[in-house]
This record gives structure tokens, C-alpha cells and sequence, in this order.
């Protein structure tokens, strides 16, 4: 087959898709137009309905898993405890705040204001526990965990999404 017949052929198959789900399109909104206005709808516009409602269902499972497939394989690329930490680490400052002022406001923690330095020795254990997290979330077995967590979740996502249609 000449390669213009092939690209023709090609071009003529996408324009009859591209009407098809044009014509399902306008039936649909027919469908609506007739609904609010109490009018019965054409025996033609339900039937154009009855088909596009068929394909949505025909194509909504295996496209649900194709688009599952892609987002679980960038989820397995992805670095996202180290991630975590870059965003700690530019705000550092700010978690030391808050944690300094959640000590402070918490009704628990009142007797450590009795001890002399208490606001130091609570910014050092707070400087100390978020470095300590830092270290916790850039360590590549972190991002192993993450990434088997996100694997057997993807998996049973996927396992829910072919059974509920079966």
C-alpha cells in the first residue's frame, strides 16, 4: 500500500472517530436540553445515548488501568522522602518555631518551665530531633519504604479496580 493511501486511510479512520464522539457529544447535550425542558427525547437521541453510554463502559476499565499503570511506574521513580526533607529543610527556621511554641502551649509540658534554660534546652531538642528526621528522610531505606508502601498500595488499587468490574 503507497504510504498517501496509508496516511489517507489513517486520516479518514480519525476523522469518523472524531464524529462519532462529536455526534455521541451532541446527543448528549440534546439529552439534557430535552430533560430540563420536560420534552421527550428523539427515538434517535436515545438510542445515540444508549451507544455512547455502552462505550464509556467498554473503555472506562482497561483506560482506568492503563492511567493506573503510568502513575504507579512514575511513583516507583520517584525520590519522595528526600523530597520531604528538602521542604523541611527550607523551612527549618519556621518547624523550630512551632514546635518551640507547641511545647510551650502544652498543658503537659508546664512543669518543664520550672527548669532554668528550659527555652534552650527545648530548641536544642528540637533542632536535635529535626536533624535527626532529616537524616531519617534522605537515608535511601526510607526511600525503599516509601516506595514498597506505594507498591502494595498500587497494587491493591489495581486488584480493587479489576474486581469491582468482574
Amino acid at each position: 500500500m503507497p504510504l498517501a493511501a496509508k496516511h489517507e486511510a489513517t486520516t479518514i479512520t480519525i476523522w469518523i472517530v472524531v464524529g462519532v464522539v462529536a455526534l455521541l457529544v451532541v446527543a448528549a447535550v440534546l439529552r439534557r436540553v430535552f430533560h430540563k425542558r420536560g420534552m421527550r427525547e428523539p427515538m434517535i437521541v436515545r438510542l445515540l445515548n444508549r451507544i455512547s453510554d455502552r462505550f464509556v463502559n467498554a473503555v472506562k476499565r482497561p483506560l482506568t488501568i492503563a492511567v493506573l499503570d503510568e502513575v504507579a511506574e512514575v511513583l516507583r521513580t520517584g525520590h519522595y522522602t528526600r523530597n520531604i526533607a528538602s521542604a523541611l529543610e527550607e523551612n527549618r527556621e519556621e518547624i523550630k518555631q512551632m514546635v518551640l511554641e507547641k511545647i510551650k502551649d502544652d498543658p503537659t509540658a508546664g512543669r518543664v518551665n520550672l527548669i532554668p534554660f528550659h527555652d534552650r534546652i527545648i530548641e536544642q531538642a528540637s533542632d536535635t530531633t529535626l536533624r535527626v528526621l532529616l537524616e531519617i528522610l534522605t537515608d535511601p531505606r526510607t526511600d525503599e519504604l516509601v516506595s514498597d508502601m506505594l507498591r502494595d498500595n498500587v497494587t491493591q488499587i489495581r486488584r480493587a479496580v479489576r474486581e469491582r468490574d468482574s
